[in-house]
């Protein structure tokens, strides 16, 4: 998946936004909390299920995030190996993980 599609996919979802941040990392957010992040080298990280984040690392297609493994971050290190479709349904699932924990007001106000 190219950067552009992903950036595509991502700010699709509702209340999505992009901001820079750490230099040049592309970190997308849900109401002012990341669920995705897109670092300079091009690699992926992004907040998983349990059951994916086992998945995930048991199979050893993506690492632990670093800093954010505690709560279920993955991090794949080249965004352009990876399926577009199961990208932009991992991308759906984080924002869902992390649109879930916002206030109802804060829901209300997005739109979600």
């Amino acid at each position: 998946m190219s950067p552009q599609a992903l950036e595509a996919a991502a700010l699709a979802l509702p209340g999505a936004t992009l901001s820079v941040q750490w230099g040049a990392d592309r970190v997308f957010k849900v109401g002012g909390r990341m669920f995705a992040v897109v670092s300079p080298e091009g690699g992926l990280s992004f907040k998983a299920t349990d059951i994916a984040y086992e998945a995930l690392i048991d199979s050893g297609a993506a690492r632990p995030a670093p800093y954010l493994a505690r709560a279920r971050w993955v991090r794949f290190d080249d965004l352009t190996a990876l399926d577009a479709d199961e990208v932009t349904a991992w991308l759906a699932t984080a924002h869902a993980l992390v649109a879930a924990k916002l206030t109802r007001a804060q829901r209300r106000e997005l739109g979600l």
